[in-house]
């Protein structure tokens, strides 16, 4: 199977978030950390001999998109399973949905962490589900025969708009829809296509009534946004949800009260001959006990070079799954 890495594509929205790809938010100039799976060339898929063809019955193989977090989870899970005796390989870094789903369906893989909405999105562009339960539901309606997905969790790495603590508390914000009364007063930080995204610009005025100052053109939670918003060049920024820069800098994420965005809680996806007893109970379990806070946490901790393994070893045994 040709697998070539897409550029500038990332896994996780509808349409390309280039930023993602280096790793989250203003986690950006850290790039390096996406290659840590596999080096910085070649293909991804070509980690072992036998790449390409189908993985070993006894053997559960799993792949990640090719940013940090996407890694990161891949590898909890593989932890994960260690700990129960079922034996893994990784194939981290593969690319976008666009190859790894592929990839997923000839059985080159078996397992990966997904995200509900966007997953969805990709089998369903013209879903109307937005709740978490809703785009869960639809989900499993969705996914083409021979694929599962296992339970979700509540973590989810989604758009979410933020502001400084000083702006909230000055204009009484928790929600998207207290900012009707000062949006006309405020600039808007997001990336360009947010312009005239239905989850983006067009979104906020038809389902909120927002009609902002003016819209800046930013990186996609990046460090351009995240010093606009501190920097007070823009009062609202588009970030992710489990980007660490949110608690670091003590932002305030203000709730999708209308749910304009889908929800993007965070799931394992795989094979369905190879979802046994013992892996299905294993990766409900860490879905349970994972958070959006959590991870956050952990992406921080791998922003400082930690050791990924470590990290997951680390989070899973201090959650009693290892």
């Amino acid at each position: 199977m040709k697998t070539n890495l897409i550029a500038g594509t990332s896994v996780r929205s509808r349409n390309t978030r280039a930023g993602k790809l280096l790793g989250l938010g203003a986690l950006a100039a850290t790039g390096a950390l996406v290659l840590t799976a596999c080096g910085g060339g070649g293909d991804p898929m070509s980690t072992t001999a036998d790449a390409g063809a189908s993985s070993s019955p006894d053997t559960i193989t799993v792949g990640s998109a090719n940013f940090s977090e996407s890694e990161l989870l891949a590898t909890i899970y593989a932890e994960a399973l260690k700990a129960k005796g079922v034996k893994v390989k990784t194939r981290l870094n593969i690319g976008s949905r666009e190859t790894y789903i592929p990839a997923l369906q000839d059985g080159s893989i078996d397992l990966l962490p997904e995200y509900t909405g966007a997953l969805l999105q990709y089998f369903d562009p013209k879903t109307k589900a937005s709740t978490p339960d809703e785009v869960t539901a639809a989900l499993k309606k969705a996914l083409p025969a021979g694929i599962s997905s296992l339970k979700a969790s509540s973590a989810e790495d989604k758009d979410v708009l933020a502001v400084t603590q000083k702006t909230a508390t000055a204009n009484s914000l928790s929600t998207i829809s207290d900012l009707a009364p000062v949006a006309g007063s405020m600039a808007l930080g997001a990336p360009p296509e947010w312009k005239t995204r239905v989850n983006g610009v067009v979104g906020l005025k038809d389902v909120y009534g927002l009609d902002f100052k003016k819209f800046v053109s930013l990186d996609a939670g990046g460090p351009l946004t995240l010093a606009a918003i501190t920097g007070n060049q823009v009062q609202v920024g588009d970030m992710t949800s489990t980007d660490p820069a949110i608690a670091k800098n003590k932002l305030v994420v203000l709730k999708d009260d209308k749910n304009l965005f889908l929800a993007e809680n965070i799931l394992p996806v795989g094979n369905t001959k190879k979802l046994t007893p013992t892996v299905s109970s294993t990766l409900d379990a860490v879905s349970a006990a994972l958070t959006t806070e959590e991870l956050m946490v952990l992406n921080g901790k791998v922003a400082k070079l930690d050791d990924m393994s470590d990290v997951a070893k680390q989070w899973l045994k201090s959650e009693g799954l290892a």
